[in-house]
C-alpha cells in the first residue's frame, strides 16, 4: 500500500525534473528518442526530422531524474550500481541511465514507445518498402512463416515488427500470441494475447521454456541478443512456427551470422542447419540520412552445403536473385 501511495508523488517528482519540455516530447507522436549527453547537452530526434538540440539540463536535475526511475524500479543508483535499465514510469518508455564512474557526468536515453501502429501499406505508400517487398512479408505471415526483422540501433525494427504483428492479428485473428520481451515496446491488437517480461531472476531462455507450456500459436520475442536464440530457433521448428523476432545486425546476411554467434554461446555444435530450418524470411531495415527504408527482404530457403541457400527481394532491384 505505501509503494501504491508513492507512485503519484514519484511520477511528480519525476516530471518536474524533466521539466515541460521533455514532458511535451513524451507525449509527441512524432518523437523517437530523448538523449542527454555529460556535457548537459539535450537531443531529441523525431521521424523524418533526425536529432535536433533540445537545450540543457544539470547534472543535479539529470541525477534525480535517473534516481527517479531506479526507485520506481525498486533498484538503486550509487557509484557501486551506476547504470540503470529499464522501463520509465511515465508511459512505460525505455530507460537507459548511466551515473558516475563509468561516465563524467549523469548520462541518459529514452527511447519512445511508439504510440500508434504503421500498417504495412504505409510503409508502401512512404516508399520505406516496396510493393513487392510488403507483399512478400504478407505471404510469410498467411503461411506462418517465421520473420527475423534486423537493423542496427534506431533503425525502426520494434516499429516494423509491430507493423507485422498487427498483420498476423488481421490475417489469423483466432491465434494465440505469446510476446516475450526485457522492455514493453511490442504492440499487438490481438484479443488472444499473452506477453511475458524477464526481470533480475527470470531470463529469455526462462521464458521461452514457460512459453511452451502455455499454448502458444505464435511466439515473438522483442529482440534476441543471448543464447535464447536457440531455444526460440528450436520452438519455431517444433510446432510453434509463424513467430516474429528483432536482432541487432546490419544486413539480412550479418542478421544469419549473427544467429550462429549467440547460438554458439550455449552449444559446442554448429547450429546453421537449424538456423536454416527454422528462419524462413529476413526483413533488413536501415536508417540513412533520408530516413528509415527496407533495405532487403531475404527468403532463407536452407543452409546446405556449407552455406545459406536464399531468395533476395532488394529495396533498389525488383528482381529476384539467388545467392
Amino acid at each position: 500500500m505505501t509503494q501504491l501511495r508513492s507512485h503519484p508523488r514519484l511520477v511528480r517528482k519525476l516530471q518536474e525534473a524533466l521539466g515541460d519540455q521533455l514532458c511535451v516530447a513524451l507525449d509527441d507522436a512524432s518523437v523517437v528518442e530523448i538523449m542527454l549527453n555529460p556535457d548537459g547537452r539535450l537531443f531529441i530526434e523525431r521521424l523524418g526530422h533526425g536529432v535536433a538540440p533540445a537545450g540543457e539540463m544539470a547534472a543535479s536535475t539529470a541525477e534525480i531524474v535517473i534516481g527517479s526511475v531506479a526507485h520506481a524500479l525498486h533498484a538503486e543508483a550509487d557509484d557501486e550500481r551506476p547504470i540503470i535499465s529499464g522501463e520509465l514510469p511515465i508511459g512505460g518508455h525505455r530507460f537507459e541511465g548511466l551515473l558516475p564512474p563509468v561516465v563524467r557526468a549523469p548520462v541518459f536515453t529514452i527511447r519512445r514507445r511508439a504510440s500508434r501502429l504503421i500498417p504495412l501499406d504505409d510503409y508502401v505508400h512512404d516508399k520505406v518498402m516496396t510493393r513487392r517487398q510488403a507483399e512478400i512479408v504478407r505471404n510469410a505471415i498467411a503461411s506462418r512463416l517465421n520473420i527475423v526483422i534486423s537493423g542496427g540501433t534506431g533503425s525502426g525494427k520494434t516499429t516494423f515488427a509491430n507493423a507485422v504483428i498487427a498483420q498476423i492479428a488481421e490475417t489469423a485473428p483466432d491465434d494465440r500470441i505469446l510476446i516475450l520481451e526485457d522492455t514493453a515496446e511490442i504492440q499487438c491488437p490481438a484479443q488472444n494475447l499473452v506477453a511475458l517480461h524477464t526481470s533480475d531472476t527470470i531470463d529469455m531462455a526462462r521464458l521461452l521454456k514457460s512459453t511452451m507450456r502455455l499454448r502458444p500459436d505464435r511466439i515473438v520475442v522483442g529482440e534476441v541478443r543471448d543464447g535464447a536464440a536457440l531455444t526460440l530457433l528450436k520452438a519455431w521448428n517444433t510446432g510453434h512456427p509463424g513467430g516474429v523476432t528483432t536482432i541487432h545486425s546490419n544486413t539480412a546476411m550479418s542478421a544469419l551470422r549473427r544467429l550462429e554467434q549467440l547460438t554458439a554461446e550455449v552449444s559446442q555444435q554448429p547450429m546453421q542447419e537449424v538456423i536454416g530450418e527454422a528462419v524462413d524470411l529476413i526483413v533488413s531495415i536501415e536508417r540513412s540520412g533520408r530516413g528509415r527504408r527496407v533495405r532487403d527482404v531475404v527468403h532463407v530457403e536452407r543452409f546446405e552445403g556449407g552455406r545459406y541457400h536464399t531468395e533476395s527481394y532488394a529495396q533498389l532491384d525488383e528482381d529476384v536473385h539467388v545467392a
